[in-house]
């Protein structure tokens, strides 16, 4: 994600990410206060942030954000504030105008740390699952830089959104780190059914269902979250109502 309250920064920046496989700008920001939340709402990996904005500058935009994202890099024409920024957890920090191979060697770095945290995260969260009570089956779920071991049961469904899979709770969202169809084949035999190529639902936690046509079914969670049962998945919900 990129904040910067000049545009053309902005566009240059995403020009030269263009460059770089495997990134995506999911969002961007002219200003602290729209940072904090669209931040908030998308959860980025990775935030390049400008530090003197209106209103809000850079860290102040780092104080009201929860959680904070896995990798924040600050970008400034401005030296002076580079020691603030590491003191307050930043991954890098870019002085503009901005090289390319400065801005690649940034995207390498916080890979690197990215993937050793989540390697971590893994390992702990399969230690913990094998270590569960029989029945008592964990997940890992993100939220901004911290990892979270979720009891399957309080699960309500994963939902694909793009490259994105949300792990959905009664009250919050989490990141998976596995694809929809990987936990498809490790849920297989559970509580949890595919009822749409984007969905995979807890049918504990289904309160209500309504038919939307002969073989249409619009599920409602306990949460109040609805979802559209497709064509071909229709005989799920027909096995849980026979029953």
């Amino acid at each position: 994600m990129l904040v910067d309250d000049e545009p053309i920064a902005r566009q240059i920046l995403e020009e030269e990410l263009s460059e770089i496989d495997g990134l995506t700008i999911v969002g961007q920001a002219g200003n602290g206060e729209q940072a904090v939340a669209v931040i908030n709402s998308l959860q980025p990996d990775l935030v390049l942030l400008d530090v003197q904005m209106p209103a809000l500058d850079g860290f102040e935009v780092v104080r009201r954000v929860s959680p904070l994202p896995p990798a924040i890099v600050f970008v400034t024409a401005y030296d002076q504030h580079a020691l603030r920024a590491f003191e307050v957890g930043a991954a890098d920090y870019l002085l503009k105008p901005v090289r390319s191979d400065r801005l690649r060697a940034m995207v390498d770095k916080v890979r690197r740390g990215t993937k050793s945290r989540r390697e971590t995260a893994e390992r702990v969260a399969k230690t913990v699952e094998a270590a569960a009570a029989p029945g008592r089956r964990k997940i890992v779920g993100r939220k901004g830089s911290e990892y979270f071991l979720l009891d399957l049961e309080e699960v309500l469904a994963f939902r694909a959104e793009g490259e994105l899979v949300w792990i959905i709770t009664n009250q919050k969202r989490f990141l998976a780190n596995q694809t929809l169809q990987e936990l498809t084949r490790r849920l297989e035999g559970t509580e949890f059914k595919r009822v749409h190529r984007g969905a995979l639902i807890n049918v504990d936690h289904v309160r209500k269902m309504s038919t939307l046509s002969s073989q249409r079914w619009l599920l409602t969670m306990t949460n109040g979250l609805e979802f559209t049962v497709s064509k071909r998945q229709a005989h799920t919900i027909r096995e849980v109502v026979s029953r």
